[in-house]
């Protein structure tokens, strides 16, 4: 029994404890529990909202956000290195740089452990929502849809890490059915499945972005579910459902001047359809050492250096005459930045990553920096994208010159569909860096092993597409679950 619930608590639970597990007790904040038997207490618009904050607050911690995912998402591609110094390794940063990573790389622990966390955070509201019948119905229904958002988000994460995982659709007790649930992978397509239907009816049941007002900016809306839900369709080879999402994305418009969308003012802007939100005002409120970890190290320096541009994707910006982008997305030694900040000359790297600076927290644990997460400019690269694959690649150009030419460089002179695909694929590394995609990007259009090459990184064919599942998962599962091919 004891193992139980220590595989309960590892994969699930936010910081709750008792002899039923999960079912006494629901976690509405981060450091906050009650009890099952006080639910009457949250009863009200108040306590159905704090289920919900709960699940927002998850994407501000340092495991599910900061450096366990910079590392698997950014140091891993051919976008970044390890960075820092030499005798600084960030625990595994080293590691996962050289594509030398195992099921004990702790980062991966921490992702998988992470996003599991969350997930527990919205099976909980999905469970009590229901039975908060004094809150507003109206209200009830949009955080459900809330709910399924961050739930499909979280597992959309994992499917592209890992391939298969466990799916764990609701709150779980101590049931042997429910530590089966708990403990065995369900197959990459069955968990697509499932992301694909949480999407639909989270699009059914929120509204549209401008009804967000105050503190409630930033929520999900129905663009972000359509948004995700194009995306999902685009990993899988969807192409025509790709394109249908897309359509229904209405309402947003590229920034005008692509460094502002990384600035304090740029936040939740038009282009923006959903971004995690921090904020420095209050200790706790931003996510916890995103820039921070990021930030450039050494003499004039404010952070700790790790996951710096590659000279590989410099040179990419500058051998398509991209500069405007380049500047915004790479700090350099001795350059000025657009709050005046001078990067001393003598920094410990040659590069930064600009998206992930604060101009008003430089060297706070939590900052006002936000990860953006779904833009519009990506909805056009997408349906670009499907739309080529289903042999409309006139109509795809069109699209992919919009964010060109936001860009100020010249439209493609691509035009076969070959050509086209190629030049798709090469404006999602420049328009999207150092925004959690690049290396899922590489996997899912088979580029990986010729772009690694290119960097100097040896990608594994048949091994690499997907990173390996914890040990301590594996291990829990005794044999329930088996580990990916080549781990």
């Amino acid at each position: 029994m004891k193992n139980k619930y220590i595989i309960i608590s590892a994969l699930l639970l936010t910081g709750v404890f008792s002899h039923s597990c999960s079912d006494d007790f629901i976690d509405v904040s981060p450091t906050e529990q009650v009890s099952v038997e006080d639910l009457s207490l949250y009863n009200n618009n108040a306590g159905a909202t704090g289920f919900v904050n709960a699940i927002y607050a998850k994407f501000l911690d340092w495991d599910m956000s900061t450096f366990a995912w910079i590392g698997v998402t950014s140091i891993t591609s051919d976008d970044a290195d390890k960075g820092s110094t030499a005798g600084d390794t960030g625990t595994d940063k080293d590691i996962l740089d050289a594509l030398t990573f195992t099921p004990s790389t702790p980062s991966f622990e921490s992702l998988f452990s992470s996003n599991y966390q969350g997930i527990n955070r919205c099976n909980q509201a999905l469970k009590y929502l229901p039975q908060l019948n004094n809150a507003d119905e109206s209200l009830r229904s949009r955080l459900t849809g809330e709910a399924k958002f961050l739930r499909a988000f979280m597992y959309f994460n994992l499917v592209r890490s890992f391939g298969g995982v466990p799916l764990i659709d609701h709150v779980p007790t101590s049931s042997p059915e429910d530590v089966e649930m708990q403990l065995t992978r369900k197959t990459k397509d069955e968990i697509y499945a499932f992301i694909e239907k949480d999407l639909i009816e989270a699009a059914a049941a929120l509204p549209d972005r401008t009804t967000y007002g105050g503190i409630d900016v930033g929520r999900a809306s129905k663009g972000a579910a359509h948004a995700l839900l194009a995306k999902v369709y685009l990993y899988q080879k969807k192409y025509q459902l790709a394109v249908d999402q897309c359509n229904l994305v209405t309402g947003y418009s590229l920034t005008p001047n692509f460094i502002d969308i990384y600035k304090i003012s740029g936040e939740n802007n038009a282009e923006s359809i959903f971004e995690i939100q921090g904020s420095g005002i209050e200790t706790g409120k931003g996510i916890k050492q995103y820039t921070q970890v990021q930030g450039a190290r050494g003499t004039g320096g404010w952070g700790w250096g790790f996951n710096t541009p590659t000279q590989n994707l410099y040179d990419a910006y500058t051998a398509e005459g991209d500069t405007e982008r380049r500047d915004a997305t790479i700090i350099r030694k001795g350059m000025t930045l657009y709050d005046g900040r001078v990067v001393g000359a003598d920094a410990d790297n040659e590069y930064y990553n600009y998206k992930a600076y604060s101009s008003a927290y430089t060297t706070q644990e939590f900052t006002d920096t936000n990860i953006r997460y779904l833009r519009y400019a990506e909805i056009l690269l997408i349906k670009a994208e499907a739309l080529n694959e289903l042999g409309q690649t006139s109509t795809a150009i069109p699209l992919l010159n919009q964010v060109r030419q936001r860009a100020n460089i010249a439209n493609t002179t691509a035009s076969s569909q070959s050509e086209v695909r190629t030049a798709i694929w090469k404006e999602r590394r420049l328009e999207l860096a150092f925004e959690h995609d690049r290396w899922f990007d590489l996997v899912r259009t088979g580029q990986a092993q010729s772009a690694m090459a290119a960097n100097g990184k040896t990608f594994i064919v048949g091994r690499h597409e997907v990173f390996p599942l914890p040990q301590t998962f594996i291990t829990e599962a005794k044999g329930r679950s088996a580990q990916n091919p080549g781990y």
